[in-house]
């Protein structure tokens, strides 16, 4: 069965048992607790944790999922990988476990056609009611075992839903593994499916990991996943992920860069399977926005993309590896996933773009880790530093797994335990660094989903209004719930009607006042939301108290609010400019929407010329003269694709969306507040162009008032510019060219009449030499020569008193300190460097020197001493030249 009807086979089961199919989100999820999508419920969990009322009592999905927890394990096994797809179906307070196992046993034995007696089960370890379920359906007891909090049972890990877990393993036979079950070998009993029962709430856990069961959830849930992978290897019967129709492909291309089939067995076969599975992985973070970098999920990509190309040299394959691989993901699975064609060229840029970059790393830490091992043999030490093994893998990003085989093939061993507690000790210090940010956000969260699970949602007026009757339904203060504040208290309120719209999509809030009937005013001072769905208004008790159940007028301020919605405009005129300018890979990556004033990142991979710049600003601006009308309209999800409607990285949206057109150029997904007509954009103006990562790109640009401002302060100060200059603002520009030019045509002429000045004062120095032993030595205080001028001064004299040994000492007073230079000759070296000459004299005029060679300099604070010094230093040249 191939991965299309394992998919379909899948979801058809479960939507016609009434679920509600929802499409993937994207790797980058909506959710500051993760890093990435890791797991079918992720997009879900607002519906477990209670802070969202579901729509639907059922869904099922097949969700793209990253996780790199076992990355050392891919290759290694015949299952694991960094990217997979979970197929899943989910209850919010429907059915249980009596129906998600008869669900699993059903689908799997009937769907699939997989043997009964082949299915083993595994249940937590005092879930009894799930054994006794399982034998009902048909298991025997010898095909159920039990396990521990390690493997059967469920949490995310913070106070909130848990439970125990319910996993039904394949047994792919002798082949594999040993006997005994999934608690035996888990490479031949493979876990293809684990049922979650989410029926208790724990609470805060110790630092061991144990954490207390506060008692049953009013509504349970089920969460479960299948493997494609897993079972697709089952279903097709071959030996590991990488065999599948998913990445045989892939492989294929692997070896054809190799120039032979990959082994069944050994280090060959790992090295093939990690650059097919991490492939794949790469070309789906790709798509869905994420960018190499130094952290975060960037840094993941990076890791991803750096082992696979590591793993390539392993194998031979010295050119380019990552276009050809991720290319053939592309056309291999680009019919289920179109956003890897849409996104084709982006991929190809980036990975060949980070794969030359890796290149240079690999060179220069090459170079580095070349001479390390040379101070390792010269110290007679048989094991490189752990500290230089971190070094080059935390600086340079040189792999540690480069640097043991490096070392292995001089001889050497590396301290790897020393570079695990370096490792250690900078994983703690960021641990360390953002656990009070963490609990004091947590704290806060806690204080929301209290006060969400019992308010009602904010009705949001904001679209067709600025101000409103609204009353106050919930107050904090400190992160705390809270039944009243007095004046001059900083305070977030919940209104049951609002005005002002809460930050969102790159939009900053809004702000305003909130007039309460008896006279207490308050000035709202940032719009948020605190849980999803969940609007919190950040504001200052100017006068009078304010308590839960009062009443008023909330009012936005309307100027703030008509620039935001410039800005917003704008921001969408300018995305669509800019994919049509650059191509569709550079898609908008983040923005900020500030009052006639926005920020616009994208993906790119070089910087914008000034006849981009100049284009784009001229695309924006004439878009804006057209006035196209504005419209915002609501679809679901699926239609809103349809239309093309450009849903943006990183954004979560529901079923239900809101899609803003601009004129026939620019359809996206988008929740903000924006103007009627383009014309009220008013004038846009380009600010900036700058890197802010790795293929990623920063544009700023003004809107509405702010560009006006900023022409007015241009034109004065062209303006300005053309009075001093004497001439009209049009000339200006002209006339600075021919004064800049004639200045540096008498620049020239000073600097060669300088130079002929300084040959001549030279020349009269060098006439003042006296022979000491062979040589000449010149030793004299000097007035008419700059600071900058008296070393190569000091060079110019020595260079006239050649052939044969010489020594000029000159010293120089200058705002109230004492300069020296000496030069000497190359015959002399052997006996020091000229430094060493004017050492003395340095310390004597209350300074030190440095200079390498035939040629150094000194200066000291007591200039006063300078005869002494120059006393000195003739002294000790004399000594070196009388020894010639």
């Amino acid at each position: 069965m191939r991965s299309t009807q394992i998919r379909s086979t899948f979801l058809d089961f479960f939507t016609s048992r009434g679920h509600h199919q929802v499409a993937s989100s994207p790797l980058v999820p909506d959710d500051p607790t993760l890093l990435l999508a890791n797991a079918g419920m992720n997009q879900f969990k607002p519906y477990f944790l209670g802070e969202t009322n579901p729509p639907f009592p059922r869904a099922t999905s097949i969700q793209k999922c990253a996780r790199t927890s076992d990355i050392d394990n891919v290759g290694r096994t015949n299952r694991h990988a960094t990217f997979f797809e979970m197929m899943g179906n989910f209850s919010f307070g429907d059915y249980f476990k009596e129906e998600a196992c008869a669900y699993a046993w059903e689908l799997l034995t009937e769907g699939y056609g997989l043997e009964k007696d082949k299915l083993w089960i595994t249940v937590f370890e005092d879930d009894d009611e799930a054994e006794h379920i399982w034998r009902r359906i048909g298991v025997p007891a010898s095909r159920i075992q039990r396990l521990g909090m390690e493997d059967n049972y469920w949490s995310m890990g913070v106070p909130g839903p848990c439970g125990p877990c319910s996993e039904i393993n394949y047994d792919r036979g002798p082949a594999f593994g040993k006997d005994g079950g999934p608690a035996v070998d888990g490479e031949r009993y493979v876990e293809i499916w684990n049922l979650v029962f989410m029926q208790f709430q724990r609470g805060e856990g110790d630092k061991k990991g144990n954490f207390p069961i506060l008692g049953p959830l009013a509504r349970t849930g089920v969460d479960t996943g299948l493997g494609l992978d897993r079972l697709a290897a089952i279903l097709q019967d071959v030996p590991n992920v990488c065999t599948t129709d998913l990445l045989l492909p892939t492989l294929h291309a692997v070896q054809d860069l190799a120039g032979r089939e990959a082994p069944v067995e050994g280090e060959e076969k790992v090295s093939f399977q990690v650059v097919t599975e991490h492939a794949r992985s790469i070309a789906y973070l790709i798509a869905d926005g994420v960018l190499p970098a130094k952290d975060g999920r960037g840094y993941v990509l990076r890791r991803l993309m750096r082992r696979a190309v590591r793993h390539a040299r392993l194998l031979g394959i010295e050119g380019p590896v990552l276009p050809a691989v991720t290319a053939s993901v592309i056309s291999n699975l680009q019919a289920v996933w179109p956003e890897l064609s849409s996104q084709a060229a982006l991929i190809e840029q980036v990975v060949t773009a980070e794969e030359e970059s890796f290149g240079r790393t690999l060179a220069q830490g090459t170079r580095l880790l070349d001479a390390a091992i040379a101070r390792t043999r010269e110290s007679r030490s048989a094991a490189l530093p752990g500290e230089t093994a971190f070094e080059l893998a935390d600086t340079f990003g040189f792999p540690l797994e480069l640097t043991v085989e490096a070392a292995r093939d001089a001889g050497l061993t590396v301290d790897e335990d020393r570079f695990a507690a370096l490792l250690d000790e900078q994983k703690k210090r960021a641990k360390a660094g953002g656990k009070a940010k963490t609990a004091e956000a947590l704290r806060k969260l806690d204080a929301y989903r209290e006060l969400s699970a019992i308010l009602p949602r904010t009705d949001f007026l904001g679209y067709d209004h600025l101000d409103a009757e609204a009353t106050v339904t919930g107050l904090l203060s400190g992160g705390t719930a809270v039944t009243s504040a007095d004046e001059g208290s900083e305070i977030e309120l919940v209104l049951d009607r609002s005005p002002f719209y809460a930050e969102a999509g790159g939009q900053i809030g809004d702000t305003g006042t909130l007039t309460l009937a008896d006279g207490t005013r308050l000035r709202i001072t940032d719009t948020r939301y605190g849980l999803e769905g969940f609007r919190v208004h950040s504001a200052r008790v100017l006068e009078g108290d304010v308590r839960t159940g009062m009443n008023g007028e909330a009012r936005v301020d309307a100027a703030r609010r008509a620039g935001l919605m410039r800005s917003h405009s704008a921001t969408h005129i300018l995305h669509a400019v800019v994919m049509a300018t650059l191509g569709v890979h550079a898609r908008q990556q983040g923005s900020l929407v500030e009052p006639d004033r926005l920020r616009f990142d994208f993906a790119h991979f070089a910087a914008l010329t000034p006849d981009q710049l100049s284009t784009i600003e001229q695309a924006v601006n004439g878009h804006v003269l057209d006035d196209p009308a504005v419209r915002a309209w609501y679809a679901d999800r699926v239609e809103a694709e349809a239309a093309g409607a450009i849903a943006l990285f990183g954004e979560k949206y529901g079923e239900t969306v809101r899609i803003v057109d601009i004129g026939d150029f620019s359809r996206e997904l988008c929740g903000g507040t924006h103007v009627a007509h383009g014309s009220q954009v008013g004038a846009f103006r380009l600010l900036s162009e700058s890197s802010i990562g790795s293929n990623l790109r920063r544009v700023e640009a003004l809107t509405g008032h702010s560009t006006l401002h900023h022409q007015d302060t241009e034109r004065r100060l062209l303006d300005e510019l053309a009075a001093q200059l004497g001439t009209r603002p049009a000339q200006a520009l002209d006339t600075l060219r021919k004064r800049l030019t004639a200045l540096a045509d008498s620049q020239a002429e000073l600097t060669r009449l300088r130079a002929a000045d300084l040959r001549t004062q030279a020349q009269a120095l060098a006439d003042t030499a006296r022979p000491v032993g062979s040589g000449r030595l010149l030793v004299q205080k000097v007035a008419d020569v700059s600071p900058e001028e008296l070393r190569p001064f000091a060079s110019q004299a020595l260079n006239l008193l050649s052939p044969g040994p010489a020594v000029v000492v000159l010293a120089l007073e200058h705002d109230g300190k004492a300069l020296l230079a000496a030069a000497i000759t190359t015959d002399l070296l052997d006996h020091g460097p000229a430094a060493r000459l004017i050492a003395r004299a340095a310390r004597t005029v209350g300074g030190g020197g440095g200079g390498k060679g035939a040629l150094a300099g000194a200066g000291g604070r007591h200039p006063q001493h300078i005869d002494q010094a120059l006393t000195e230093a003739s002294e000790d040249a004399t000594q070196v030249l009388g020894s010639r």
